[in-house]
C-alpha cells in the first residue's frame, strides 16, 4: 500500500472513530448530509445552447436545458474532524428518472469564491454545463476551503480531495431525490489539472468500495499533476514547466502543504524578501488567482531561497511527506479503460505526468493510454478534451 493511499485510509479510519462515539445526533451528523441547496442558474434549452456556444467548449452536445444549484454538505477535514463543504450540481432539464452521473473535478483555484458554485464567470461552470446539457447529472465539488466551506484549501492533498468528492456525491444523491430524480450509481469521473489528479484518486476510492451505493463507471482525467516527485518538480528545473507556472503552483503548494506537513517554521526559510512577509496572506483564499499571478515574480529564483530550491531537488522530511500526499494517484488497477488526455504544448503540467501515470497504471495491469489532443497549452487541452470526453461517456466508455 503506498503512502498516499495509507493517508486516505487514515482519514476514513478517523471518520469511523468519530461516528462510533456516542453523542447527540445533532453533534455528529452523517458525512454527505445535505445542509442546503441554493439555486444558481436556470437555463432553457436555447439559453444553454447560447451560453455554451460562447464558451470554449462549444454547444455541439447540447440536448437539454440546465438547472444548477449550490449544495452545502457535511464532510471531514484532513484530520478526520467534521466540517462542511460546497459544490455545484447541474441537472439536465428533463431526461430519464435515473440520470447518468458525472463527477467533474476542477483545476487549481486559490480565490475562495473562484469556483463554479459561486462565480458565474468561472470556466468550470460551462465545463459542468457541457455534461449536464448532454443529459448527465453533473456533480462538481469545490473541495475543502473553497466556495462556502470554512478554513484553508489543502491544495493537491489526495485524501481530502477524495473525502470531499465522495461526500459531495452523497449529498447530490439526496438532492436528486428531492427533484424526483435518481443518480446512476456508476459514476463517470473526469477532471482537469488538479482535477485530473483528483479524478484519479476519486476513481480509486470508488473502485475500493468507499460507498457501496456508488461504483466507478468511467474515468477520463485531463492534464493532471499525477507525479509531483517524478515529473512536476523536475520540470521546474529542466524547463518543461514554465517559470511563471512554477512560481504560481509551487508557492501555492508549499504554503498549503506546510499547514499539514512541516516544510518550514518561518516563511523566510523558503521565500525571499519581500515575499516572505506576505506570501501566506496571499494564499489564504482572499486574493484572486490573477492578482496573485501579477504579484509574484517571474521566475523561481526570484521567489525561493537557494536553500529551498536545493531541497526541492532532493526532498526529504516534511517536504517529501507533502509530495507523497499529492502523489500515488496512478498506483492502482481501474476496472475501466483510462484515456489520459494531455497536450504536448502544456508547460503548466507537462505531458510527462501522463506518461508516468500510464506507466504506473499498466504496471498494475490496467488498460491505460496517453490520448494526445495535439499541440495544446494547458487550458487548450481542457477545451479540446472535454467535448471528446462527452463523446467517450456517450459511447459507454
Amino acid at each position: 500500500m503506498t503512502k498516499p493511499f495509507r493517508s486516505f485510509v487514515a482519514v476514513l479510519a478517523a471518520a469511523a472513530v468519530l461516528s462510533a462515539v456516542t453523542v447527540p445526533a445533532s453533534a455528529a451528523p452523517a458525512r454527505g448530509a445535505l445542509l442546503s441547496a441554493t439555486p444558481v442558474e436556470t437555463l432553457s434549452l436555447d439559453a444553454t445552447r447560447a451560453q455554451l456556444a460562447a464558451s470554449p467548449f462549444g454547444a455541439d452536445h447540447v440536448r437539454h436545458g440546465v438547472n444548477a444549484y449550490r449544495l452545502e454538505y457535511r464532510t471531514i477535514d484532513g484530520r478526520g474532524r467534521p466540517t462542511t463543504a460546497s459544490g455545484l450540481v447541474a441537472l439536465p432539464d428533463g431526461g430519464p428518472h435515473v440520470l447518468p452521473t458525472v463527477a467533474y473535478l476542477h483545476g487549481t483555484r486559490v480565490g475562495k469564491r473562484a469556483v463554479a458554485s459561486v462565480d458565474a464567470h468561472n470556466a468550470d461552470r460551462p465545463a459542468a454545463y457541457t455534461f449536464a446539457a448532454a443529459g448527465y447529472a453533473t456533480v462538481a465539488p469545490d473541495y475543502l476551503g473553497l466556495g462556502t466551506g470554512p478554513g484553508f484549501h489543502p491544495y493537491l492533498d489526495s485524501a481530502t480531495e477524495t473525502s470531499a468528492s465522495v461526500d459531495m456525491l452523497r449529498a447530490a444523491r439526496s438532492f436528486a431525490r428531492r427533484q424526483a430524480k435518481a443518480l446512476d450509481p456508476k459514476v463517470r469521473v473526469t477532471g482537469f489539472s488538479q482535477g485530473g489528479q483528483a479524478a484519479m484518486v476519486l476513481g480509486r476510492a470508488l473502485r475500493s468500495g468507499v460507498d457501496g451505493r456508488f461504483a466507478l463507471g468511467a474515468l477520463a482525467p485531463v492534464s493532471g499533476p499525477y507525479d509531483v516527485l517524478g515529473a512536476e518538480l523536475p520540470g521546474v528545473f529542466d524547463g518543461s514547466v514554465s517559470p511563471g507556472a512554477a512560481v504560481f503552483y509551487l508557492s501555492y503548494w508549499t504554503v498549503a502543504m506546510n499547514r499539514a506537513h512541516h516544510i518550514y517554521s518561518n516563511p523566510a526559510e523558503v521565500f525571499k524578501a519581500p515575499y516572505a512577509s506576505t506570501i501566506e496572506k496571499l494564499f489564504d483564499g482572499s486574493t484572486d488567482d490573477d492578482v496573485i499571478a501579477k504579484t509574484l515574480p517571474a521566475k523561481p529564483s526570484d521567489l525561493f531561497t537557494d536553500a529551498y530550491l536545493s531541497r526541492l531537488r532532493h526532498p526529504s522530511g516534511g517536504l517529501l511527506e507533502a509530495a507523497h500526499a499529492s502523489d500515488g494517484a496512478c498506483d492502482w488497477r481501474p476496472p475501466v479503460p483510462v484515456p489520459l488526455y494531455a497536450g504536448t504544448a502544456d508547460t503548466d503540467v507537462p505531458v510527462a505526468n501522463s506518461v508516468h501515470c500510464q506507466r504506473d497504471l499498466r504496471a498494475e495491469g490496467a488498460r491505460a493510454r496517453v490520448l494526445n489532443v495535439g499541440h495544446k497549452d494547458h487550458f487548450g487541452t481542457a477545451f479540446t478534451a472535454i467535448p471528446r470526453i462527452v463523446d467517450q461517456f456517450d459511447r459507454g466508455q
